[in-house]
């Protein structure tokens, strides 16, 4: 950490510990206000009277924010600076958490909808914050905050039910106390509002535009690309299945003879579990040529994880752990694929733009899909297997995408 300190971007900028704290609480902020309305969700359901469709579709809000707002986020920071960009997807959370408790669905929808919306713009630039501040020490500290949201994301969904309990509130008072995240964050990112820096992504933006027929180009070439899809897949079907676990996990437990608070903290540990892969896979990604056989072995992880909560519920423990460890190791492979099988950082962003947009509208089938699963049979049976099988799937797909290959060059005649 001494080499991060003297890391002269950091020096113009902000104290590098200062600047590091906030990097750590920014990332506290881009999980837990969401996940953490999955141990509320029957009390939800019982409190607004909606069925699990409308409950699945309440999950999905934030990933179709995540599709709508992502491709703005690079303009927002052109126009008001990286530091206030990110100011301003704070704020955004912090009204979206206190307007979801306000007692009527219409409030719940658009709260929702509003945190997923500060969210997207975090998860846009804070890659870039990384890379301009501490270019040397991207992978330590991609791994330190990918595993400080898992932490605050399990320590949020395990303490939402005995907070729902131990209040005369109720649920209101759990889903609001989640607040002070935003709101101490803020605090701390304050003293970062009086620089006004361009965030890397923005660069780029401006760098394609400058080549004016150049990203045209480079869009055709990818999604004219197998490899492409191959990518797009495997982050697509794996986003699906995290967030529909993250979104019906306690339900499934509750139905199986778990109390709200076991259910809760099994719904936690899905989220540090999903975290955890990041301090394995962010250093290792780089020295492995061919990852064929570690993009088929994690989607199997996922894979026993379903069979298991189908056949022998009872050991949730052991398939809530595979679960989250598998999803989260995938999740880092796409991310890492988008860059090791791009030709050059324009075709990258051009991969990356395809396989986010497509593969979050994918996710954002999950949730609901398999809720309408669940109130048309009366259990979750039907629905594991459907996620089962999609492991399969995605197990296949990672072999191909997994293998050493690039994105065909561009020609001008595309």
């Amino acid at each position: 950490m001494t080499e991060l300190c003297h890391s002269s971007p950091v020096r113009r900028l902000s104290h590098p510990a200062v600047l590091i704290a906030g990097i750590l609480m920014i990332a506290m902020n881009l999980r837990a206000p969401f996940t953490s309305i999955a141990p509320l969700l029957e009390r939800l359901q019982a409190a607004l009277g909606f069925n699990a469709t409308a409950a699945g579709l309440l999950m999905i809000l934030p990933l179709l924010a995540f599709v709508v707002v992502s491709p703005w986020v690079p303009r927002l920071a052109r126009h008001v600076g990286l530091e206030r960009s990110v100011f301003l997807a704070l704020l955004a959370i912090a009204a979206g958490i206190v307007l979801r408790v306000q007692g009527n669905t219409l409030a719940l929808y658009v709260g929702i909808a509003l945190i997923g919306a500060g969210i997207a713009v975090g998860n846009v630039l804070l890659p870039s914050l990384v890379k301009r501040s501490f270019p040397r020490h991207i992978a330590l500290l991609t791994s330190c905050y990918v595993l400080t949201m898992g932490i605050m994301a399990a320590i949020a969904s395990a303490v939402m039910v005995p907070l729902a309990q131990d209040s005369a509130d109720g649920w209101q008072f759990a889903m609001l106390i989640v607040v002070i995240l935003p709101v101490v964050t803020m605090v701390v990112w304050w003293p970062q509002l009086s620089h006004r820096s361009l965030p890397t992504a923005a660069k780029v933006a401006e760098k394609v535009a400058e080549k004016g027929a150049a990203r045209p180009v480079r869009q055709a070439a990818v999604w004219h690309s197998p490899l492409a899809w191959q990518v797009t897949l495997f982050m697509g079907i794996n986003s699906l299945l995290f967030y529909t676990v993250n979104s019906w996990l306690p339900s499934m437990l509750a139905d199986n003879g778990f109390s709200p608070e076991k259910a809760g903290s099994l719904h936690g540990l899905l989220q540090l579990a999903s975290a955890l892969p990041g301090l394995i896979l962010v250093p290792l990604m780089p020295r492995l040529k061919d990852q064929r056989l570690i993009a088929f072995a994690t989607p199997c992880m996922s894979l026993a994880g379903f069979i298991g909560l189908w056949l022998m519920p009872g050991w949730a423990l052991v398939w809530v752990l595979l679960l989250g460890a598998g999803s989260g190791a995938s999740f880092i492979l796409a991310l890492s694929f988008m860059g090791l099988r791009a030709r050059d950082a324009m075709q990258s962003a051009s991969l990356s733009s395809m396989a986010q947009t497509l593969g979050y509208l994918l996710a954002a089938m999950g949730p609901p899909l398999i809720g309408a699963l669940y109130d048309r049979q009366g259990d979750w049976q039907l629905a594991l297997m459907v996620c089962a099988s999609l492991s399969v799937l995605m197990a296949g797909i990672g072999w191909l995408a997994g293998r050493d290959r690039q994105l065909p060059e561009a020609s001008a005649s595309e």
